[in-house]
């Protein structure tokens, strides 16, 4: 199955968007169908080789007055709603003045024109076609019918009021989509490709890994890659969030979004564009709304049914009231429209799914990568957090305190070539700093069967003697060292390393207990290093001298008492970032098993970020249920005042588009932290 994308325009609320969807799946040969109201996308998989065509006929039967491209563009269009309101209002207030009765009529007939304008052609197209009713149709019927009933006032009243709403609506809507604008200004659509001494531009889509390409001063880098070429500073606070210049040289490898500010430099490709760290970040967050939390799956589908079932209340009052009461048809008609006027679900329909956006938003604005409502909903769930050490509560960056010699046979430099001739093999960090002690050429004839232990270490013979570098669990030992050395079966000597832990460890800690959140701490170091970190620091407990598939077990064991977090590197903790209720992974920018692994990608490594994304997700949860108890008390305190008779058609439009406003104004609150 081929994965499509389209991109929708006129899509007004979020429950239009949950009917399109539906009407998608209900056929089979689309699936994973996702129309996000947020990002106004749809996504899905199908064997068809063009389903543009499929997709259209289906998208014009549920919601006609959506426009369906297969490609993103910018709009030039002028919208004249917002004009023809100004000119509506301007002939109203004239109107006021002009005492012919007969012009003055013809002056509010063109105001009810120039209002009912828009909203008329879209209940028509959709009658027409989908044989539906929807809440352009029910302004437009009660509109008319006060008109009708010689209330002409009072049906300029409902159309102004509604326009506003649409026109204020429509404004906050898209406020609230530019909130992730930082992180689309990551991507570049160009690059200046170098071929044989000549630079021509080309679509950054276009670069093959192994491609050479110039970035000149001020400009974006499009892809990942590694300088091969020039010296110069970048600024990486559009990954990171980090204000201070980072300098790069040949060799060193630099990301897709960061921005050179000094002296032109030539990168080779290492991954294409889309398999770039800007771009997948992008694509992560502007998909995020997609994986929809439980309360907002529960909005939309109760939004389906609640204007159905006001349309027959509304009937009901309209056709039976007067045989009941002794009021008259023109009463209850009147009533009934104001029933109608009400009906519309979009304030319940538009505020969670549009509040959880924000949350997604303000994440992103603070560098912290959500990948879905769902996730931002269960943090708020969460009463325990597990944390790996090495690069998650530490610094991650290891120094070298001391080399100890434990066999008369060898010396220091001994202990440094043994180990070097093994770990020059070695990718893990570690390997890196033994091999910079080594000032000897390291001669690799001789080694033979080399292997990586996983979280143990490296295994590998010179010429018969088998030689073991790694973990006291690995050389069978009860020695302190971080890093030991045996050969057969006798340790010669081991490395110890200083790991600092982070400056605000201490302060996260125990803000974290604030929020009645019990701490952890998960390791592959041994104890003594691991009870330092963790008495430093408040950890409630701690469990050290753990492989990666033990931190998974115990993950699974906690689990069963806890609603848990984990938070690790994102690598050799993609099992435990899987499994967790909330996988949270630190730093590792550019690394796929950061992005992919964990649910939450906190991108500039800084522990803060959990204590910010708690905060973004309890005022997204707070947030959202005040929106649901105002919007639906409203409706429901208007519903029975209209069938009263008390609510005049001027408070219906209110519990219209004026609750569905105030809910979006409050959604958009998330944003301003």
């Amino acid at each position: 199955m081929k994965n499509y994308k389209y991109y929708l325009e006129n899509l007004d609320c979020a429950n239009c968007a949950k009917k399109i969807e539906d009407e998608i799946k209900k056929d089979n040969r689309f699936s994973s169908v996702i129309v996000n109201f947020s990002t106004l996308t749809l996504s899905f998989k199908t064997e068809m080789d063009n389903p543009f065509k499929e997709i259209f006929k289906i998208i014009k039967k549920v919601e006609p007055n959506v426009l369906v491209y297969k490609e993103k563009y910018e709009q030039n269009k002028q919208d004249g709603e917002l004009l023809r309101f100004v000119l509506a209002v301007i002939i109203l207030g004239i109107s006021f003045l002009i005492k012919n009765e007969f012009v003055k009529e013809i002056m509010i007939i063109i105001c009810y024109l120039l209002l009912m304008y828009k909203t008329f052609i879209k209940a028509v197209k959709k009658i027409v076609q989908s044989h539906n009713v929807d809440e352009n149709a029910l302004i437009c019927i009660s509109a008319i019918g006060a008109y009708i009933l010689s209330e002409h006032m009072e049906g300029l009243m409902v159309l102004l009021l509604y326009v506003l709403g649409k026109i204020l609506e429509d404004k906050a809507v898209n406020k609230s989509r530019n909130s992730i604008k930082d992180l689309v200004e990551l991507k570049t659509s160009y690059a200046n490709l170098k071929v044989n001494k000549q630079i021509k531009e080309v679509k950054s889509e276009e670069l093959a890994i192994n491609d050479l390409i110039v970035v000149k001063k001020g400009e974006l880098i499009p892809v990942d890659g590694v300088v091969v070429k020039g010296n110069t500073f970048v600024d990486t606070s559009g990954l990171t969030g980090e204000s201070t210049l980072k300098e790069v040289k040949e060799n060193e490898q630099v990301l897709s979004g960061y921005i050179n500010k000094g002296d032109a430099i030539e990168i080779k490709v290492e991954k294409s564009y889309f398999d770039s760290t800007a771009y997948k970040i992008l694509e992560l967050t502007l998909n995020a709304t997609n994986n929809k939390a439980k309360t907002e799956t529960f909005v939309s589908k109760i939004a389906s049914y609640y204007t159905p079932i006001v349309l027959i209340l509304a009937v009901i009052i309209g056709a039976f009231l007067p045989l009941i009461t002794n009021i008259s048809y023109s009463d209850s008609i009147y009533r009934a429209l104001t029933f109608l006027v009400i009906s519309c679900p979009c304030a319940i329909a538009i505020s969670v799914p549009l509040s959880y956006f924000a949350g997604i938003g303000a994440s992103s604005r603070k560098k912290i990568l959500v990948k879905g409502s769902n996730y931002l909903d269960a943090l708020t769930k969460c009463d325990a957090v597990v944390f790996d050490k090495t690069g998650t509560l530490t610094i991650g960056s290891f120094l070298l305190q001391k080399i100890n010699v434990y066999s008369d046979k060898y010396t220091k430099d001994d202990v440094i070539r043994i180990a070097s001739m093994g770990e020059v093999f070695s990718t893990h960090p570690i390997a890196r700093l033994i091999l910079n002690e080594n000032k000897e050429e390291i001669n690799t004839s001789k080694v033979k069967d080399f292997r990586e232990i996983d979280g143990k270490g490296i295994e590998f013979k010179i010429e018969n003697d088998i030689v073991r570098v790694g973990s006291a669990r690995l050389c069978q030992t009860n020695k302190k060292d971080n890093v030991l050395v045996m050969v057969n079966d006798e340790v010669i000597g081991g490395f110890v390393f200083d790991d600092r832990v982070k400056d605000n460890a201490k302060e996260v800690i125990r803000k974290l207990k604030e929020y009645n959140i019990k701490t952890y701490m998960f390791t592959g170091d041994n104890n003594s290093f691991a009870k330092i970190v963790a008495d430093n620091i408040g950890i409630d407990e701690y469990k050290a001298g753990l492989l990666p598939e033990e931190k998974y077990q115990e993950l699974e064991n906690l689990q069963k008492k806890y609603k848990v977090m984990f938070v690790g590197d994102g690598i050799n903790d993609a099992p435990s970032l899987v499994q967790a209720l909330v996988g949270v992974s630190m730093g590792n920018i550019g690394s796929n098993s950061a992005i992919e692994a964990s649910d939450i990608v906190i991108m500039n490594d800084d522990l803060e970020g959990i204590l910010t994304m708690l905060k973004i997700a309890f005022k997204t949860k707070k947030i959202i249920m005040m929106n649901l108890i105002f919007s639906i008390g409203i409706k429901i305190l208007i519903l029975i005042l209209a069938m009263l008779g008390i609510a005049h058609m001027a408070l219906a439009v209110f519990a219209d588009t004026g609750v569905t406003l105030l809910a979006i104004l409050n959604s958009l609150r998330i944003l301003k932290d």
